[in-house]
């Protein structure tokens, strides 16, 4: 009985990441199965699960669909693929390993781009476009500088923190970065358009993916996890940029317009991948309550890198334990020197050389009014698979 019960644990301890992606990324999930056991939350999570059932949709449905689907793209031409097959992402993730903080940042990060997206669409009605910089004068647009709009937009942040919006706010230079990142014009220029209100994004990722986890801080494990989602959101709401637009007749630019807007999100998916690369192993301190690098005498991980606390397999050979399921039969590139390379994705047991025929379209013609014909031709290309 005790064996049945902790596996029913495990198995509902990962539906944020996990369970959906093992179903799937065409299938539309039950919000139910994210807020099962209602009477036993407490907060906002319960408030979400209970009430808002249109953001929930857009969290679990278009977040974590958003953030797999980059996962995969991601890592397409590695060992480890980011497979959706049920066994392999399951297993992967019952472990603290590299892996697993990068699916956990980049379902955080793709929760928050979702819900921030969905503000600005006007698809939620608990949340709009963020005005608060054109509150500043009365709702009316107010003509600003670089100095003046940086100093506003760290008021903001310092109210929001006050308000408990921000429980880690890692202290002046952390805050300072996301200042640093955007590109204020020259001149005078006024807030207007529809900035993205990623405040909203973030803190709803927070509640969402965090709530069930903040109980059990001195758990390596979860530590790890609230980290890594943590650098997620911090990577969407670090990449925000100022676009503008010039009014004015005949094309001149007397008065600029400007508003804060959100990256491609495979950008934002880019540099993760990126901090995969450069995560940091960590082992548990000994109050319990944090964690430290593995190495000693090392610097300790920031709040935008990630961290991991065991060792990734290889994945050259299928392995039931650990969800590797090898990359025999991979298709792998001769030319290329990066990780899809054949000698390096095959894991040095050699590939095959075929040549196969295609169809594609050739001799494309555009016919007045509106038109594109092609015909289709065969092409020869060399398929090299790894044994």
């Amino acid at each position: 009985m005790r064996l049945l019960m902790v596996i029913a644990i495990l198995i509902f301890a990962m539906p944020m990441t996990g369970f959906g992606w093992a179903e799937g990324t065409n299938i539309l999930l039950d919000p139910n199965l994210m807020c099962k056991k209602t009477r036993r939350l407490r907060g906002k999570l319960a408030e979400i699960c209970r009430h808002d059932s249109a953001l929930l949709k857009e969290i679990i449905i278009n977040g974590i669909n958003l953030g797999f689907r980059e996962c995969e793209f991601q890592f397409r031409n590695r060992r480890w693929n980011c497979t959706v097959l049920r066994k392999s992402m399951r297993k992967i993730l019952m472990r603290d390993s590299r892996e697993t903080g990068f699916v956990n940042a980049i379902t955080a990060a793709g929760v928050t781009y979702a819900v921030t997206k969905a503000c600005t669409m006007g698809t939620l009605v608990e949340c709009s476009c963020d005005k608060a910089h054109m509150r500043r004068n009365g709702g009316q647009p107010q003509m600003v500088t670089a100095a003046t709009a940086e100093a506003a937009l760290e008021r903001q942040q310092e109210a929001a923190i006050r308000n408990g919006r921000n429980r880690k706010p890692g202290g002046r230079r952390g805050r300072r970065k996301f200042w640093d990142n955007i590109k204020f014009p020259e001149g005078q220029w006024e807030w207007g358009g529809c900035s993205d209100n990623v405040n909203f994004g973030l803190r709803h990722s927070r509640v969402f993916l965090d709530a069930k986890h903040r109980q059990r801080r001195s758990d390596l494990g979860t530590l790890v996890k609230l980290h890594n989602n943590n650098a997620g959101r911090l990577a969407i709401r670090d990449a925000m940029r100022l676009e503008c637009k010039c009014h004015g007749l005949s094309g001149s630019c007397t008065v600029k317009t400007c508003w804060l807007k959100m990256p491609p999100f495979r950008e934002v998916a880019g540099r993760l991948r990126d901090r995969y690369d450069s995560a940091r192993k960590v082992t548990l301190r000994n109050d319990g309550n944090s964690f430290m690098p593995e190495i000693p005498h090392t610097r300790p991980a920031n709040k935008y890198q990630l961290v991991f606390a065991d060792d990734s397999p290889d994945f050259c050979t299928p392995n039931a334990k650990t969800g590797a399921l090898g990359t025999q039969g991979r298709e792998c590139n001769v030319t290329s020197s990066g990780s899809d390379r054949c000698d390096r994705l095959c894991c040095n047991r050699g590939h095959t050389r075929r040549i196969v025929e295609e169809q594609t379209n050739c001799k494309c013609v555009f016919k007045w009014c509106c038109e594109v014909t092609c015909e289709k031709c065969l092409e020869h290309r060399a398929v090299n698979t790894c044994l």
